[in-house]
Order: structure tokens, then sequence, then C-alpha cells
């Protein structure tokens, strides 16, 4: 890949960029118009296609998803959950406690975690409860349904109904410290990135522990590909993917991807239908990777700073991304 020449990238005949100069912490893309949303180190949202900067907070952005039906939802070290569309606008101030992590579905649930607290709102911004954790929430997902949000934290994670009348979590646990988490798309596994450079996973019918290890740096990404068959991570010099199919990923190898150039793979995200994986580098550079056949795609060159941010829309045909240098990006695959 270090040898392909620049204009060989989708991003020269199918991208547009921007330099935003400020830290690309998030990107997602509008349930409602499409728009990409870049969330920034310096407390700004920029949404595409034209890169309009919204002021979302006094500090710095700290988590940005697509909010419910439009815009986006964001966290900041301000102390405020806001939402962005054609303005920012604060749902809810938590004072002088950061807000580290967001999420949203569809269905009207939104997560907010602020310290040991994972606060869930309604599509409307309205309150619905605030659940306990042991220590501070380092990651939390919403399943597929809308119904399960779990919270990574210190020994393990918890996992709660949205709408039960008594709010008592089944924990999921194991020592140490568990930070990026994510359900697999049938809700039968929740996966967690640890501290120690490692995975543990856990299948929900059974209990059953799964630990995946061998990385030389923090698993940051984890995505699970549209059917649940693969679970592709960062963390290593390569794209890392762990089988969860035929009694996987136990006592299986993990298979590789689109590595052999010594630049540590930043940030993965799996195509929302197809069996495919992009990938961002410590480099800045961008590709796409199909997992049958190993094929690779240049998307963006080295240059701009190492990949931070990384979404594809919703039916797969544009792909984004931002770096730690504040360069943010989107490819249109559909054009020709």
């Amino acid at each position: 890949m270090s040898e392909t020449a620049e204009h060989d990238f989708l991003f020269a005949s199918r991208g547009d960029g921007r330099e935003l100069g400020a830290y690309v912490v998030a990107v997602d893309f509008c349930r409602a118009s499409g728009a990409a949303g870049f969330g920034l180190g310096d407390g700004s949202v920029h949404i595409g296609p034209a890169f309009t900067a919204h002021q979302a907070h006094k500090g710095a952005v700290l988590s940005l998803c697509a909010d419910v039906t439009s815009g986006f939802l964001t966290g900041g070290d301000d102390g405020k959950l806001a939402h962005t569309g054609t303005e920012s606008t604060v749902l809810a101030d938590y004072g002088s406690r950061w807000v580290e992590h967001v999420a949203a579905h569809p269905e009207g649930v939104r997560a907010a975690s602020v310290g040991r607290a994972l606060h869930l709102l309604d599509g409307a911004g309205k309150p619905l409860k605030s659940l306990a954790h042991p220590s501070t929430v380092a990651g939390i997902a919403i399943d597929a349904k809308g119904k399960r949000v779990a919270a990574s934290h210190y020994n393990g994670a918890s996992l709660w109904f949205v709408g039960a009348k008594e709010d008592k979590p089944r924990l999921l646990e194991w020592k140490g410290s568990h930070a990026a988490i994510a359900f697999s798309p049938d809700g039968t596994h929740v996966v967690t990135a640890m501290q120690e450079m490692s995975l543990h996973g856990w299948r929900l019918a059974d209990g059953q522990h799964m630990r995946m290890s061998g990385y030389p740096a923090k698993t940051h990404f984890l995505s699970f590909t549209a059917k649940g068959r693969w679970l592709a991570t960062s963390g290593a010099e390569s794209v890392v993917l762990w089988p969860f199919f035929g009694g996987g990923p136990m006592g299986k190898a993990p298979s590789e991807l689109a590595g052999g150039d010594d630049v540590m793979c930043t940030a993965v995200v799996c195509h929302p239908q197809h069996e495919v994986v992009a990938a961002g580098f410590g480099d800045g550079l961008v590709l796409i990777a199909e997992i049958a056949s190993g094929k690779v795609v240049p998307v963006a060159p080295p240059g701009k700073g190492g990949i931070s941010a990384l979404r594809w829309n919703a039916n797969g045909n544009m792909l984004a991304f931002g770096t730690d240098k504040g360069f943010c990006g989107t490819v249109d695959l559909a054009k020709r």
C-alpha cells in the first residue's frame, strides 16, 4: 500500500475533505438527511456536505453519534449533553462531570455516561432513569432492537433492560479494566476491549467467557459484520478478525487483513450489509478490505494524521473519516 500512487486512491476522484484544525473525536451520519457529522476536540460539530460548523460545547466534544431521528448527539467535557442539527441545543447539564460516552437508537432511546452513572433519556429529551455502576463507565452500547444497553467498567460490564420496571443489571464479570464495548447484531454476545491489550467476551445464553489476546496495542474500535460472523478490531498492524461462527472464537486463531507496513491499525468499521471492512491506520491511510477474498481497495492516502474516526453511512455507499490532526473527509462509493 505504501507504493500506491495518490491518484489510485478513491478519495482522489470520489472524495471531499477539509482541514478543520482540531482532533476529530468521532463521526456518524444523520439518520434523516444522510449528512456526515464530525465532532471535534475544540467543541465544534461540522456537518456535511458543506462541513458547516456549530459550536456544541465550550470545551471538547468527547463523544458523538447520530441522534434518534435527526441531527447528532454529543457529550462534552463542559458537562453538557447536546443535540446539533440546524443549531446546537443543550438536552441536559450534568455540571462539572464529563459526558464521556453517548449512544442513541431510533426506537427513541438516548444514553449518556457521566462518571459512574448511565443516564437514559427518551427521544424528546425527557429523562427516563439513571443507572449506577461500581466504577466509571468506560463504554456504552445499545443492542440492535433498542431494548438493552450495556455499560463497560472496571471488572466487567453491566447489562440493563431499558424498559424494566425494576432496574437490576445482569453483571458480566471479568477482572480488569474494560473500555470499548459492542453487542453482536443478534444480541447473543457482548465483547469488551481491555486495558490489558486483549478482548473479553460473554455468550449471554450461558455466560460462557471468551478471551481474545495477542494485541500489541489497545483496541479502541470493535465492529461486527452485518450478520455477526466476524468481529473486526483495531490495535494491531493489520485488521484483526475473530470468527463468531462454528463455535468460535475460542480455540481459533484470528484472521488478519491489510497489514504489512508496520503501521498500527487505529480504526475499523464493518460495512452495514456486506462482509467488508473499512480500516484506518496511524499514518492516515484508509482502505476497504473484502473478508472472503482479502482484496484491498485504497481509499485515502497517508499524510493527514492518524485515523481517529471512521464510519459507513446506513446503506454503505459512503464512508467518512477523521484524523488526529484535524482533517476530515467523505468518500462517495456510488460516484462514477
